[in-house]
């Protein structure tokens, strides 16, 4: 919950201050990948995140991403319970990525699993 009485829950009301928004590279979709990695170092899962989920995901300080199949945003742990409290956020040297460092509850990935990088070993 937004600690904050009568602020929106809704992603698509939040802006992203200016100074933010000017350093960060969003591609010709609007949107920036986003890497979470939880306080440990474990890689969890990538997402996209367009303005408003930054600014959201910032104020917030809940995990919140931009569904390009769906074309709406997800909270993480919304619905499923499975959380993520933001703890950073920080830019790549671009700032064409972003990387939100979290402390997961339950699975990251959509899967149930704790990574979205457990599965498929290449190497």
């Amino acid at each position: 919950m937004i600690d904050t009485p009568n602020v929106s829950e809704n992603p698509a009301d939040y802006d992203l201050d200016p100074a933010i928004a000017r350093r960060v590279q969003f591609n010709e979709k609007g949107l920036v990948p986003a890497i979470v990695q939880s306080v440990e170092g474990e890689v969890l899962m990538m997402a996209w995140m367009d303005s408003h989920a930054l600014a959201y995901t910032l104020a917030s300080k809940r995990g919140t991403y931009y569904s390009r199949s769906r074309q709406e945003y997800w909270i993480k742990g919304l619905t499923s319970g499975h959380v993520q409290a933001v703890t950073e956020v920080r830019l790549d040297c671009d700032g064409d990525t972003v990387l939100v460092t979290v402390v997961q509850t339950g699975g990251a990935c959509h899967t149930g699993d704790r990574t979205c990088f457990d599965a498929d070993k290449l190497l």
